[in-house]
Formats: C-alpha cells, sequence, structure tokens
C-alpha cells in the first residue's frame, strides 16, 4: 500500500495487484466493519469507489501518467450484499478515445463472487492543466 497516503487507508486499500498498459487494473481493499451500515453490509459509496478506483488505475495504465483520469459518469449495479474482509476490484477499457474513454468493472469477494459492476465515463485530463488549476485554487483560497 502506499505509505501515508490518508484516502488509501480511508478506503482500505491493501495492495495494487496488477495494471496493464492495455487498460486493465486489479486492486485488493479489506472491508471494514467501520465501512457497514446496518446488517453489516459495506455502504455503496465505498464499493462504488473501489470500483471507480480501480477503473482510474486502468486508465493511468493505459494512458501513462501525463493524464489525470476524471470520472464524468458512473453507474454501479449492486449485486449483493458486500460484507467486511478482502474484496477485488477489477477494471478494463471498454473503449478508448483521445479524450474521454468509457470503462467497466467489477468487485469480486474471496470467493470469486461478483458483488457489484460499474461503467464509467472518463476525461483523460491532461495533468499539467489540472495541477495549474489547482493551485490557482489554493493561491485564491489563502
Amino acid at each position: 500500500m502506499a505509505e501515508g497516503h490518508s484516502l488509501y487507508e480511508t478506503m482500505g486499500l491493501v495492495r495494487i495487484v496488477s495494471t496493464d498498459p492495455e487498460g486493465r487494473a486489479s486492486l485488493e481493499y479489506m472491508a471494514k466493519a467501520e465501512q457497514c451500515h446496518s446488517g453489516g453490509v459495506v455502504q455503496g459509496g465505498f464499493i462504488s469507489g473501489w470500483i471507480d478506483a480501480a477503473m482510474a488505475h486502468a486508465a493511468m495504465a493505459k494512458n501513462g501518467s501525463g493524464i489525470v483520469p476524471m470520472t464524468l459518469e458512473l453507474k454501479v449495479s449492486y449485486f449483493a450484499p458486500t460484507r467486511p474482509g478482502l474484496v477485488v476490484a477489477e477494471a478494463w477499457v471498454e473503449r478508448h478515445g483521445r479524450q474521454t474513454s468509457f470503462y467497466e468493472g467489477h468487485l469480486l469477494d474471496s470467493k470469486g463472487t461478483v458483488l457489484a459492476k460499474a461503467t464509467s465515463t472518463i476525461l483523460l485530463a491532461d495533468v499539467e492543466r489540472v495541477m495549474a488549476a489547482s493551485k490557482k485554487a489554493r493561491e485564491s483560497e489563502g
């Protein structure tokens, strides 16, 4: 896991299993009791975040460090309850465009059962433009 990265810690990232320049990624997460609502079921926002992160890693693997994948649209379908324990988010490019791409992904439990599926439209934003806009926003706040 990336040390000291609080988002990864909050999300329960165990490790990035693989990334492939063909536009694929696999990430392991530890679903925690603190991420559950009533009945010991993981809250859907964590599930969508896990799959969204896998799709972002797949986009970065395909497009390199010059882009920041920005989710324009995310649709998630939940098939079975996600309970505490190890889960795997896998993602792949479905259709690649110059500025906009379409990704798909799913979340599996340790037995390989599909718990949720997602599709995403991702803007492949130029990293320099994103960083410049972020810097400008911070300066205007301070």
